[in-house]
């Protein structure tokens, strides 16, 4: 059993930096080294001087992170502005007691500042697959005290049912669904379901902000939901990460934007949208 799926693990504070892990963090977080490509030999430095995940504070929330097997923890440990833009874009379209979803949460580095930022009177789904990072995420939202997030296990697509997803060892946050074609050791099957069935199960009316990221499967996660979800549905703000927007068997910025959204900011990652 890998520590992340340990059921009883150290709480929260127990793995915090040693001094030189701190020193190392805390020059990362004033200098050029907060960049990605240094990350991962910043990473493999800390693990040098204490091998395993470490307890921080990001964006408000707290976290243990695998630094060494996730490219997402490196970058928010790293950096304490990591996906800023974003952050900032998302909570500016959503209110206190309002509501935003998550659509592959990873650790929650998005899902438990918005769920800080929303308040108690707020809501936030995070929807993540993988049974490793649904383990952080649980475990992140519970040294929080985050009680306002809903963690929907599974993985969100075009149908209900079962999707493989893969990983690399190396980055496990980084899951995306696995076609079958060939063997992989590390596919897994995991439960799916349809974002609109998802929103419609928690009782969810509005949608302030939504973001999704699903290494290339965005588009049949989203095109289905606008083509079948109610206008009153449709999510005001929307951040889609567009790197592997060669996946893409449908072009669903553009049925967005066709229906009435309009993009505002782009940044390396993500395409922002909000509803006219």
């Amino acid at each position: 059993m890998t520590p992340a799926n340990d059921p009883s693990p150290a709480p929260f504070g127990a793995l915090a930096p040693n001094a030189a892990q701190q020193a190392i963090i805390s020059l990362a977080h004033r200098s050029r080294l907060k960049r990605g490509a240094f990350r991962p030999a910043l990473s493999q430095l800390v693990n040098l001087l204490r091998a395993g995940p470490v307890d921080v504070r990001y964006q408000g929330a707290a976290f243990r992170f695998y630094h060494q097997t996730s490219a997402t923890e490196r970058g928010a440990l790293f950096n304490p502005d990591y996906n800023i833009e974003e952050l900032n874009f998302l909570r500016g379209h959503t209110p206190a007691g309002g509501t935003f979803l998550d659509v592959g949460a990873n650790a929650g580095t998005y899902a438990l500042p918005m769920a800080r930022h929303v308040g108690s009177r707020g809501r936030v789904i995070a929807v993540e697959p993988h049974p490793v990072m649904v383990a952080r995420l649980t475990f992140n939202k519970a040294a929080s005290g985050c009680d306002n997030v809903t963690i929907v296990a599974a993985a969100a697509g075009d149908a209900d049912g079962e999707l493989m997803i893969a990983t690399d060892s190396e980055n496990v946050g980084a899951s995306h669904v696995y076609s079958g074609a060939g063997t992989r050791r590390d596919a897994i099957r995991v439960p799916a379901m349809r974002l609109l069935r998802i929103v419609r199960d928690h009782g969810i009316e509005k949608i302030d902000s939504l973001k999704i990221d699903v290494e290339g499967y965005e588009d049949r996660v989203l095109t289905g939901f606008f083509r079948d979800a109610p206008a009153a549905l449709w999510p005001r703000a929307v951040a889609i990460e567009h790197l592997s927007r060669g996946d893409w068997v449908e072009d669903c910025l553009a049925d967005m934007v066709s229906r009435g959204y309009v993009e505002t900011g782009k940044t390396r990652s993500n395409t922002l949208l909000v509803r006219r």
